[in-house]
């Protein structure tokens, strides 16, 4: 089954949504669901994993009801691109490189007319780009090839594709088509086990874990409110605890009281 690859994708991201102001105003939401939802002082984790994740995700979505991925894409085809070419790179990077690429390649035909070197020339400034050049060039020639130059709905295909795996398709099939995927970056992996919803040695276990673990209601926007909650406050070195409005249901001990 195929679905429209060159139909509409989410909005662009504006360079707004990391400036100064943004942040700002996410830190003044997570206040706003704290208050909302009584936070008072520290309490254990539930016992029960269910009721557990259930209350981390009521609260992340009372304080961002609608959050959205920050690749910048105008079609379901450079959504694909722009997740691909984000690995090991920040989105912010990719944005940079991708703003003037999809305004000249923004159909797979398009892009393999490209060709390596001269799509090498935009991407340069993202790591690992004269490998992410070749599965582009290939992805795009594999679409033309085999699905009519559309992106196919389907998780087999896209992991077929050259330098697509597991969480580049979860990604897709999210926000192109819907689905309630899980794709678990080092964000996601991190904040899972710090809030204790995965003890997952791998992407894939944790991904299951979260799976068996987000109420239905939750499970469209879980990743994204994961993902960002780990690149913006639930940091890796830094954890931001005093803007996090699930501290009071988590015990990892990198957690700061101060």
């Amino acid at each position: 089954m195929t679905g429209k690859g060159h139909g509409k994708a989410p909005p662009r991201r504006s360079p707004e949504a990391t400036s100064k102001a943004g942040v700002a105003r996410r830190a003044g939401a997570a206040g706003k669901a704290r208050a909302a939802a009584g936070i008072g002082k520290a309490v254990a984790p539930s016992n029960d994993p269910g009721r557990h994740a259930a209350a981390i995700f009521t609260r992340f979505a009372a304080a961002n009801p609608e959050p959205k991925g920050e690749l910048e894409s105008v079609n379901v085809f450079t959504l694909l691109v722009a997740v691909v070419l984000s690995a090991q790179a920040t989105d912010a990077g990719v944005n940079k490189a991708t703003r003037a690429l999809f305004k000249v390649a923004d159909t797979p035909e398009k892009m393999a007319a490209l060709g390596e070197a001269r799509l090498s020339d935009y991407i340069k400034t993202i790591g690992l780009y004269r490998t992410k050049a070749k599965n582009v060039i290939a992805l795009s020639e594999q679409l033309v090839a085999h699905h009519g130059g559309e992106v196919p709905h389907d998780r087999d295909a896209l992991e077929a594709l050259p330098g697509v795996g597991r969480k580049t398709a979860n990604v897709v099939l999210n926000i192109a088509f819907g689905e309630p995927t899980m794709a678990v970056d080092t964000h996601v992996f991190r904040v899972a086990h710090r809030l204790e919803l995965s003890s997952g040695k791998t992407p894939l276990a944790v991904e299951q874990d979260l799976l068996g673990l987000v109420p239905a209601p939750y499970a469209m926007h879980a990743h994204h409110w994961l993902i960002l909650h780990g690149r913006y406050v639930c940091k890796a070195r830094a954890p931001d605890c005093g803007r996090c409005v699930v501290s009071d249901l988590c015990s990892a001990a990198q957690k700061r009281t101060t």
